[in-house]
């Protein structure tokens, strides 16, 4: 994605409460709530975490795909519906991680 919008978040909230860690996140899409309302955001985030480092796969509709699809290939991994959790980058897979971060570039476009 060499030419994706790059976002720089510092985790704060509109009211400059920390809400989460600080992250960077590639890509663009719209995402569309229950209440009708919608908001631009990334499609790719990476932050860091006590443990190591999460991957965000952000507007996926199927929330098992990732965990059913990379879950047990990708090494020593958390993997949910949207995040991909691991320690330091040794530990998986990277074929498998870029795998799973082109399937959700792919289905969020």
């Amino acid at each position: 994605m060499p030419n994706c919008k790059l976002w720089f978040l510092d985790g704060k909230n509109d009211k400059g409460k920390t809400v989460t860690n600080p992250n960077i996140g590639f890509g663009n899409q719209t995402l569309k709530y229950a209440d009708g309302t919608s908001k631009e955001f990334y499609q790719i985030g990476i932050s860091p975490n006590s443990t190591g480092i999460s991957v965000y796969i952000i507007g996926l509709k199927d929330k098992k795909y990732l965990a059913d699809t990379f879950g047990k290939k990708i090494g020593k991994a958390s993997v949910t519906g949207y995040c991909i959790k691991f320690k330091t980058l040794k530990d998986i897979n990277l074929d498998i991680l870029e795998e799973a971060i082109r399937y959700g570039v792919l289905s969020t476009k």
